[in-house]
């Protein structure tokens, strides 16, 4: 397996799969999500509608991930997987963990060669980036996966370099 980490736009990441860091409605919503559903077209959303007529009438739990088409997006499939909202008074970084490993879990049931994640649950989840990082690395390094590539996309430069120190820690 190997990992890349790069600053840029998610949405435009040719990879076999894109994950998106969903609200449980899987319907859209603000950052992350929001752009995949805006540039990846209709075909997204009604996917999801159809995941919650049937599979998950109450949305997506937190740490679980499901996969849809991705529409006009340069991707096969996107993942979905709904991040925890920080707390500073209960440890949930086992659920962000939970959210890299399902969509690991998914992708390889797919077949996909080539996964992209966003910073899961650092935007308005509020969970610092640092750790967010050092969370997300441990996951993917740790998980059981048949994926081969996987790419950390980073939008702004603050998230970049949390992820850049994140692995120069384990590296060391």
């Amino acid at each position: 397996m190997t990992i890349e980490i790069r600053q840029g736009d998610l949405t435009e990441v040719r990879a076999d799969a894109l994950v998106n860091a969903a609200n449980s409605s899987l319907f859209g919503g603000a950052g992350v999500d929001g752009a995949i559903h805006r540039v990846g077209g209709p075909e997204i959303l009604q996917a999801c509608k159809e995941l919650r007529a049937t599979r998950y009438p109450r949305g997506l739990p937190v740490g679980e991930a499901v996969a849809t088409t991705a529409g006009r997006l340069p991707a096969r499939w996107v993942i979905h997987t709904v991040g925890p909202v920080h707390s500073p008074r209960e440890d949930r970084t086992h659920l962000l963990a939970a959210c890299y490993t399902s969509s690991l879990a998914v992708a390889g049931e797919l077949g996909a060669a080539s996964i992209a994640f966003p910073a899961i649950s650092t935007g308005l989840y509020a969970w610092p980036k640092l750790p967010a990082a050092r969370t997300a690395l441990r996951a993917v390094r740790e998980a059981a996966t048949s994926v081969e590539k996987i790419i950390f996309v980073l939008y702004g430069e603050d998230s970049y370099q949390a992820f850049r120190t994140a692995a120069e820690e384990e590296s060391s």
